[in-house]
This record gives C-alpha cells, sequence and structure tokens, in this order.
C-alpha cells in the first residue's frame, strides 16, 4: 500500500482513478480547487488550488506517489506543474506520474505545447518520473459533438480521424504505473479503433435521436493539417477495449 495523492481528483479521469487506487488498498489523497457549498468532503480531501500553491506543502507530507491529472485548457499548466514539482522536491516525494496526450510532440494546438511543456518540465525536475500518453477520452468527444449539435449544421473536419479511449482504462493505467517505480515515458495507450470524424457524429447524434445537417469542412491550418496526418493517433498502441459505440449504448441505457 503506498500514500498517493491525485491531482484533479474529482475530474473525468481523477474520480475513476481514486475509486480504482482504493480499491487497490492504497491510501489515496485526492486534490481539487477549494469550492463552496455544503457538499461533504471526501476522506482525505485536499483543497489546493495550484493556481497559487495555497495548501500545497501539507497536501504533499509524506506522499510516495503524485498522479499529475489536473488540467486547465484556459490556461496555466505549465506554472502549476512547476509548482507541484518544487513541493514534491521539497517533501522528498520519489515518484510523480503525468498524464499527457498522443500527439502533443506533433500537432501545434496550444493546449498541446503546453502538455509537451509540461513533460519537459517533469522530465528535468530530478524527481523520479512516469509519462503517459494517450488518445483523446469518450467524454471529451461526445462534449465535442454535443456542442456542435446545438446548432441545426453541424459541421465536420473532414480528413480528421480520432481514436477514443474509454476513461476507465486510462485510470486503470495509471493506477498500475503509480503503484510500479518511475518508468520514463511508457507506451502509449489508444482506443481499439480509428474513426473517422464523420462516423463518430453520425453514431452520437443516433444514440441521442438528434437529425442535424451535416456539412463537411475542409479545416485550414497546421494544426488541422497535422490531424489529417495523423498526428493525434496511436494505431500500433490501440490497447483499449471498449468502443466508442458501447460507451454511447451504456449512457443511452442509463438514461
Amino acid at each position: 500500500m503506498a500514500t498517493i495523492l491525485v491531482t484533479g481528483g474529482t475530474g473525468t479521469l481523477g474520480r475513476p482513478l481514486v475509486d480504482r487506487l482504493l480499491d487497490d488498498g492504497h491510501d489515496v489523497r485526492s486534490l481539487s480547487r477549494p469550492h463552496t457549498g455544503t457538499a461533504r468532503p471526501r476522506p482525505r480531501s485536499y483543497a489546493v488550488d495550484l493556481r497559487d500553491g495555497t495548501g500545497l506543502a501539507e497536501a504533499v507530507t509524506g506522499v510516495d506517489v503524485i498522479v499529475h491529472c489536473a488540467t486547465s485548457p484556459a490556461g496555466g499548466d505549465a506554472e502549476a506543474a512547476g509548482r507541484l514539482v518544487e513541493a514534491a522536491k521539497a517533501a522528498g516525494v520519489p515518484h510523480l506520474v503525468y498524464i499527457s496526450i498522443v500527439g502533443v510532440d506533433r500537432v501545434p494546438f496550444g493546449y498541446y505545447r503546453t502538455k509537451l511543456a509540461v513533460e519537459r518540465l517533469i522530465e528535468d525536475s530530478g524527481v523520479g518520473w512516469t509519462v503517459l500518453r494517450t488518445t483523446q477520452f469518450h467524454h471529451l468527444v461526445l462534449q465535442v459533438i454535443k456542442a456542435g449539435a446545438r446548432s441545426p449544421v453541424l459541421p465536420v473536419p473532414t480528413g480528421v480521424r480520432v481514436q477514443p479511449v474509454e476513461v476507465r482504462e486510462v485510470a486503470a493505467r495509471l493506477a498500475e504505473l503509480a503503484a510500479g517505480e518511475p518508468a520514463g515515458r511508457v507506451t502509449d495507450l489508444g482506443g481499439p479503433e480509428v474513426l473517422d470524424a464523420r462516423e463518430l457524429v453520425r453514431a452520437t447524434l443516433e444514440a441521442g435521436g438528434r437529425r442535424r445537417l451535416l456539412l463537411p469542412l475542409r479545416l485550414p491550418g497546421a494544426t488541422a493539417a497535422a490531424l489529417r496526418r495523423g498526428g493525434n493517433l496511436t494505431p500500433e498502441h490501440a490497447d483499449g477495449r471498449r468502443t466508442y459505440a458501447e460507451f454511447l449504448a451504456e449512457r443511452a441505457g442509463g438514461g
């Protein structure tokens, strides 16, 4: 049994990861931003805002492993990771596990560049480290398509393929890595299928009982070109098991 701190412990990935680690018998600390309300905090919960680091030193004291899942597409990830690394070094934490994205070194998208910068910061930190890159979660694909489906006309990028992966499978892999020794950059984890964007959109609309006019759209720019080249894919590591169709079916079955 290890004492493991999960940043972003209440997020899409953090929740199933915390549950998996608890099931495995670890002493788990869940770090999330401070919030107001009457909800009772989960055991071993630490309200820490990585944007300023308040309370971080207490959260990392006595920790064997940190799994860094917290992220903000709005920005600030590199600064937050820097604070976390410094706190880990000061507390003598021997292992830092980071979740990243397949293609951060191939797709010139701002958020991806930040993830790559965090990878390099962790690699150069002097702390034992492990980095896992995965393809996009099923939840993210669904979220993006639902946002576009608010309009009666839904643009669909042509030539773009996606390899969605089940978040619980990612959580299981992270739990395995957290229980082991620092391993550096490990094998990528991709979903079981590489699907065209149009296939994904059609499947999502059908599962939700929606009809939309699909408008093929060739996106300009270097990021779109990198996606058309498959920079976001890892077909040689299609090790995930649960398909996007199965994900949609489970959601539909649960209402």
